[in-house]
């Protein structure tokens, strides 16, 4: 019977983690197909579009959730509203941006960096020593990093850098989430916390666009629609019930570790769906991020 659990957990973890990496994918062909039909697609809208079709589930997940707790106080509101913007719109936002400008696959890499930023914060913010097994970890994935984002500079230029930095502040605002999310987890439950989170951002994101955008901007292209459909539901919603069942079965080490198949996964869908090389930096630069990361994960 433990064999038979721990299979469905980890089958649950692995479908999670390549559902999740498919969302840079999504967005890339999105902004394909809306440049090669003359409409403008950003970050904004598609995003709105994002938000608004997961919004239901969400809501959906956070009451289910809740049946028979407690209400939430208002700490925990506040408490809720700071995760659900930090770790859901501002992130997911500086993501979508940065997806303008480089590859599907150097964006992945950036944002598995999530582990050593958290580990990072933990130094900035609450002085907790980097030792030598962890300074390792740093050392090869932000070199991983470096390296294809050498090669992609070559290729596409200054709009590169552009990009890695509005990725790299999607991380860094997920791996706040992150560092902060731990209390709240506690006071009302994982399912709980991820469905009130996301709801608020998605509220955020779609009033962002009432306040940038007209609403005319809102008409897209049927194949954006399509997309931006395949998003919330495949690269969003159904991925963190499989993370979060994936948890429950095999605990959350276990699952993260299957998750490291998400920047592989990512590759390699790129490659098809984008065209994009799959060269000798971009598989060293990979490894050298899984590497990183397997580190920090052994601790």
């Amino acid at each position: 019977m433990r064999t038979a659990v721990s299979g469905t957990g980890l089958a649950l973890a692995l479908v999670g983690a390549v559902a999740f990496s498919g969302k840079a994918v999504v967005v890339k062909l999105a902004y394909r197909w809306g440049a090669e039909a003359g409409v403008t697609v950003d970050a904004v809208t598609l995003l709105m579009w994002r938000m608004l079709l997961a919004l239901p589930l969400f809501l959906a997940l956070a009451l289910w959730a809740g049946r028979g707790q407690p209400q939430l106080t208002r700490r925990q509101w506040q408490q809720l509203a700071l995760l659900g913007f930090t770790g859901y719109y501002l992130a997911s936002f500086l993501d979508f941006a940065g997806l303008q400008y480089i590859s599907a696959s150097l964006e992945r890499l950036i944002l598995y960096l999530n582990p050593t930023l958290v580990l990072l914060l933990g130094w900035l913010l609450h002085g907790r020593p980097v030792r030598g097994r962890q300074g390792l970890a740093l050392a090869l994935s932000y070199a991983g990093v470096a390296l294809v984002l050498g090669q992609e500079l070559q290729l596409q230029g200054d709009d590169t850098l552009k990009g890695a930095l509005l990725v790299l502040g999607s991380a860094i605002s997920y791996a706040i989430y992150l560092s902060r999310s731990g209390e709240v987890v506690h006071d009302i439950g994982t399912l709980r916390t991820t469905g009130w989170a996301t709801s608020i951002a998605c509220v955020l994101c779609i009033g962002q666009f009432l306040l940038l955008r007209a609403p005319a901007a809102a008409i897209l292209p049927e194949p954006v629609l399509w997309l931006s459909l395949l998003n919330a539901l495949a690269c969003t919603f159904v991925p963190v019930l499989c993370v979060m069942a994936a948890i429950r079965r095999i605990g959350a080490p276990l699952a993260a570790q299957a998750g490291m198949v998400g920047p592989m996964s990512t590759l390699l869908l790129a490659a098809i769906f984008l065209d994009e090389p799959l060269g000798a930096s971009v598989l060293a630069g990979t490894a050298l991020v899984l590497a990183g990361v397997a580190l920090v994960a052994r601790r």
